[in-house]
């Protein structure tokens, strides 16, 4: 009786962190406003043996100046999750002047870790490439993501000087190091969190932490915090009962005493997922701070 209460609290968990994503548009993935432009299926490099592909998003009528970038990495539990989601949920960036992109990456039952945030950094890789190209600035882009997706942009915030995580999928000349990042409670310390952490974690690191202490470090991204660190805005509801709360608190503990500009924003009520006006006026917020040009003052 025991083992089975127990396999359907584990599955309860598991499709809690399938559906911990943001919400509050009721826009359809199928749909874009008319002023924006979708580009599905951009091959942005490989993973292992087979194209990695985005979804771009981008003004019809862009400026002529540089656009900043947001990039969606959707949640999942690092084994399910689909790129569509971000069809949804930027083209409010791209009517705020932004170039967006939406990233898949390899899933755990696919592929272990490091393999997902090789495929991230590939991604941000790709897009500094074609900087000319697609009119965008290499030196203001942002990523966002939720549950999976948020332990993947924290990784990617804390990680740019870490090799051992960059992956051969290609672009290799350029750095994947990111601006701004957005992490919707997203795991960060894998050892804290222990073998009491969910079974998605055990899948994606390819056993128990206890079993995989090297490599539980090496996910997690509190290990990494050094210097030159990008903002921070990390957002967690106070009743998520997937990712514990202490999760961000223990990244925003450690970025804050290296330094950095990190804030850690806890939704009042919230479980493992929210949205609406108010959270994206915080996000919003954040990224117009930290991606778009100051405006030159008028006297």
């Amino acid at each position: 009786m025991r083992a089975a209460l127990r396999l359907l609290m584990a599955g309860t968990l598991f499709f809690g962190l399938l559906i911990g994503a943001p919400y509050g548009s009721a826009q359809k993935a199928s749909e874009v406003p008319d002023n924006v432009e979708l580009l599905r299926d951009v091959v942005y490099g490989k993973g292992g043996d087979r194209p990695l592909k985005m979804h771009i998003l981008r003004p019809k009528t862009p400026g002529s100046a540089p656009m900043p970038v947001v990039v969606w990495i959707h949640g999942g539990a690092w084994m399910a999750g689909n790129k569509d989601e971000g069809i949804r949920l930027l083209p409010r960036f791209v009517q705020r002047g932004y170039f967006c992109a939406s990233i898949e990456y390899r899933f755990s039952q696919e592929a272990l870790f490091p393999a997902q945030i090789e495929d991230c950094k590939c991604a941000i890789r790709f897009l500094r490439s074609k900087a000319k190209e697609y009119n965008l600035d290499p030196q203001r882009i942002g990523v966002w993501g939720a549950s999976a997706g948020g332990h993947l942009v924290a990784l990617l915030g804390t990680s740019a000087s870490v090799k051992e995580l960059e992956g051969k999928g290609g672009s290799q000349d350029y750095s994947s190091r990111v601006q701004a990042v957005c992490d919707y409670f997203g795991p960060a310390d894998f050892p804290r969190w222990g073998d009491k952490s969910h079974p998605a974690v055990l899948k994606l690191l390819g056993g128990p932490v206890a079993e995989q202490k090297q490599k539980a470090a090496l996910a997690s991204p509190v290990t990494h915090i050094g210097k030159d660190l990008p903002p921070f805005l990390i957002m967690h509801g106070d009743q998520d009962k997937v990712v514990p709360l202490d999760q961000s608190e223990a990244l925003h503990e450690a970025l804050k005493k290296a330094g950095a500009d990190v804030t850690l924003h806890v939704v009042k009520g919230a479980g493992h997922g929210f949205g609406g006006p108010e959270i994206n006026k915080i996000v919003d917020d954040f990224f117009d701070k930290h991606l778009k040009p100051a405006k030159p003052k008028t006297e």
